[in-house]
């Protein structure tokens, strides 16, 4: 598909298991089916929500030729690619550019800690040898390291670097990215939560979790906040809100995964460490997804 500034919403998908831990193939592609009829506009397999740490290579290669198999070139599929070895991440990279993705996610190196020229020389050293236009993912929940704005500003010359995924949390430091990015720099929210004020302020979109169970109505969301449709997309940020915290009362994906076992999509497994979530969030989680329009009460 010809190359454009990514824009909208994006799912951060979760891989579906079967009850021996494989990949669930067939639940796999009736969901990525799913979401490109109720019309998502990217589509994310294997990152964080996807249990990409959990999985073997080739199980995430095989994951996301099926994506991009299943999305035909209509929307976007930014694979994750990512780790805190550089050298990995880049011969990671080169496995993916065969699958049919159009981008690659990668995520600031994790537990190393690299100080700001470490993570600049690691996304550089990444970006030069991707097949692929890459995807900048600041996440510091996870990584422990915060990839500073001044930093995602100068990857963002990088002529084969176009978007990040902002998770930080921090309004003032995304707000400061989305003020000097570059033209044709894509700026998008990490969180579901802030995706509107993310717009608001000049960024393009997200990359969702809970668009894996929402999905119409957070590309809806995306898509009015984007044309400037101001009220009509907060209504659906209320409706949501409930569903946008439930979806984090466990680590992710866990919430996600009950809410999609709940409407019947997939079945309730994780791989170790990750384990089913509590039973005691179970009303409110089915609560929340109710509000949101993804189960009928």
């Amino acid at each position: 598909m010809t190359q454009t500034m990514l824009t909208g919403c994006f799912t951060a998908l979760v891989t579906p298991f079967d009850a021996s831990g494989a990949v669930d193939s067939d639940a796999f592609a009736k969901l990525v089916d799913w979401q490109l009829v109720e019309r998502i506009h990217g589509l994310v397999p294997v990152g964080s929500t996807g249990e990409a740490a959990t999985m073997t290579l080739e199980e995430r290669v095989g994951v996301v030729r099926l994506c991009a198999e299943r999305a035909a070139g209509r929307v976007p599929v930014i694979a994750g690619a990512g780790g805190n070895d550089t050298r990995v991440a880049i011969e990671t990279s080169k496995a993916m550019g065969s699958t049919g993705a159009t981008h690659l996610l990668h995520v600031s190196p994790m537990y190393s800690k690299p100080p700001q020229r470490g993570i600049l020389a690691h996304f550089r050293a990444i970006a030069d040898a991707s097949p692929l236009p890459v995807v900048v993912y600041n996440v510091p929940g996870r990584t422990a390291s915060n990839i500073e704005a001044e930093t995602t500003l100068a990857l963002a010359e990088h002529p084969n670097i176009v978007a990040v995924k902002e998770a930080s949390g921090n309004p003032a430091q995304i707000s400061e990215v989305i003020r000097h990015a570059p033209k044709g720099f894509s700026v998008l929210s990490g969180d579901d939560s802030i995706t509107l004020g993310v717009i608001a302020a000049g960024g393009q979109g997200v990359v969702s979790v809970v668009s894996n169970a929402v999905p119409r109505n957070m590309a809806d969301l995306c898509r009015r906040a984007l044309e400037g449709e101001m009220e009509a997309a907060r209504a659906l940020h209320l409706q949501l809100h409930a569903f946008m915290q439930t979806a984090f009362c466990e680590s992710n994906p866990i919430p996600v995964k009950a809410a999609l076992a709940m409407m019947g999509r997939i079945q309730n497994r994780l791989r170790l460490p990750l384990v089913p979530m509590d039973a005691k969030h179970d009303a409110k989680l089915r609560a929340s997804l109710v509000e949101a329009g993804a189960l009928a009460t």
